[in-house]
């Protein structure tokens, strides 16, 4: 796995290593052990400051379970398994961050990690294959560096069968914290903090302040249109903030993009970090990992986030994307984990061999069909529709694979368990009326988005369906505020199409404060003298 080119590429990241880390790992006998022993002594060939060693841990859970010791110290973060696949930059990042590497964290989420004084030890179950993972194990590393009390555990839940069998796993990544599931199948590191600040609301306390200056524009949401967003106000020479969940948005969860014109074939996880990279070319202040709690509208919108800060802006740019949409059937949300899934990606190693449904026969259901059929036995297409709604090309494709059959004009009705886990599905033909219950493993589904508005309230006008409102230049009902991408009534959801919308929002924002910058300047100012006389 690491090879020569591999392996320079380290030696330039391990010379910028201010501590000594040391990797520890468990002695014992395990089929894997040589191959993971081997991997860490090339890897700690590569700087004076990396060392690698092998002792009796009784801290550790086997003989493939090694930990990282910074100048001495545990440093709280454990990998159980080989840290290859996407897991490799997890390890790359933790060996650079505990060595002295700024984090990746927003600091006033640093703040509020550092100061939780309870004892949180994470195990985080992840695949190799899943790309969601490693933002999960990323952010848990990082609080571990924060805080003494935290500790974080990757496991490769493909070497530790037993382990997943015992404790009924079927999705990734599953947090479990001190022993009780905290968090499992699609979750982001965002989502992590919100549960930690629902455990402990005390915590917000240590970052619940204003701490940036009055901004011109902030945009919400970390997709194509926000970055874009982001990028064309930054280029005005304004003061920008972004506040996102993840970079990447919806888009990270895509692993085939063929449509994005002038480039021929990309991924979600590249094209996230395309986005990241470009942004971060840019003076925008990001705020990562948190979700915004509210919005106070007026001359001066203030927005409050989940870690309590508050920012003031002179005008607001939603482009909080979308999610996945929920068939609503008896079964479905019991078994999210235990059967019920979202992300082909991320959860289709786990049913290997085993016989799945899809529900949805457009673009993204036909796409997981065709990424599911590699790995499981069989795949099921369920539309409720009497025709495809996928591209021509996607549905020949699914048509020529042998294990890939497609029900069409059906209507999923429920989703059986058994024993706390998914064993079937129960559809009604809606031409006949005729139902039938199908044995099946798992349900993908894959039926549509719902835009992520939810937080407005009724801050600004949204349809039925909870797009917000806009006109031919984004705005929406309240001045100063402006929307675009999937959140929005723009018409049709694409990639190309959000991020000519995040600019178009952008550049009505810079018109707007064309003509009112300095009379919001002003406001804000005498908004100040008031608190400070008060």
């Amino acid at each position: 796995m690491l090879t020569p080119e591999l392996l320079q590429a380290l030696k330039g990241y391990a010379a910028n290593m201010q501590k000594r880390v040391t990797f520890v790992l468990q002695n014992g006998e395990h089929s894997k052990r040589a191959e993971l022993a081997e991997f860490l002594e090339k890897f700690a060939s590569v700087g004076d400051k990396l060392a690698f060693e092998q002792r009796d841990e009784t801290g550790l859970r086997s003989p493939i379970s090694f930990y990282l010791e910074v100048d001495g110290e545990h440093s709280g973060i454990i990998f159980s398994g080989i840290p290859g696949g996407h897991e490799f930059n997890s390890l790359v990042l933790a060996i650079l961050q505990a060595s002295g590497t700024p984090l990746k964290m927003d600091e006033s989420l640093q703040q509020m990690v550092a100061g939780i004084n309870e004892e949180l030890k994470f195990e985080v179950f992840i695949s190799l294959s899943c790309h969601n993972c490693p933002d999960v194990v990323q952010a848990l590393n990082q609080f571990a560096l924060l805080n003494p009390n935290i500790s974080s555990e990757m496991i490769d839940g493909g070497l530790y069968p037993d382990l997943i069998k015992q404790r009924d796993i079927q999705g990734v990544p599953s947090v479990y914290l001190n022993g009780e599931l905290f968090a499992n199948g699609k979750v982001t590191a965002a989502e992590l903090i919100d549960k930690l600040i629902t455990r402990d609301p005390a915590i917000t306390q240590a970052s619940a302040s204003e701490s940036l200056p009055l901004q011109d524009v902030t945009v919400i949401g970390g997709g194509p249109a926000g970055v874009s967003a982001a990028i064309y106000s930054a280029r005005k020479g304004l003061k920008v903030t972004l506040i996102a969940d993840r970079i990447g948005g919806q888009v990270k969860d895509t692993m085939d993009i063929e449509n994005l014109i002038s480039v021929k074939k990309t991924t979600g996880p590249e094209l996230s970090g395309a986005l990241q990279a470009h942004m971060n070319e840019y003076d925008v202040t990001l705020k990562e990992h948190l979700k915004v709690a509210n919005v106070e509208k007026g001359d001066i919108k203030r927005v409050t986030l989940s870690s309590g800060e508050v920012i003031s802006t002179k005008t607001l740019i939603i482009a909080t994307g979308a999610k996945w949409r929920e068939l609503g059937v008896p079964g479905e949300k019991e078994n999210i984990g235990n059967g019920v899934a979202y992300c082909p990606h991320c959860d289709g190693p786990f049913f290997k061999g085993k016989d799945v449904a899809v529900i949805g026969g457009g673009n993204s259901g036909i796409e997981a069909a065709l990424d599911l059929a590699g790995i499981v036995k069989s795949v099921t297409v369920f539309e409720f529709l009497p025709e495809l709604k996928a591209d021509k090309v996607l549905v020949e494709k699914a048509e020529a694979k042998a294990n890939i059959k497609i029900l069409k004009n059906v209507a999923t009705q429920e989703i059986t368990a058994a024993g706390g886990k998914v064993n079937g599905i129960q559809y009604q033909d809606r031409e006949t009326e005729q139902v039938t219950t199908q044995t099946l493993d798992g349900v993908f589904v894959q039926i549509g988005l719902v835009p992520n508005s939810e937080f407005l309230g009724d801050l600004v006008d949204k349809t039925r369906f909870g797009e917000i409102v806009i006109n031919e230049k984004c705005q929406t009902s309240e001045q100063g505020i402006y929307a675009a991408g999937d959140v929005s009534t723009v018409p049709y959801k694409q990639i190309v199409i959000a991020m000519g919308e995040g600019s178009k929002a952008s550049l009505s924002a810079f018109e707007y404060l064309l003509t009112q910058s300095d009379r919001l300047d002003d406001l804000y100012e005498a908004e100040q003298q008031q608190v400070k006389a008060a």
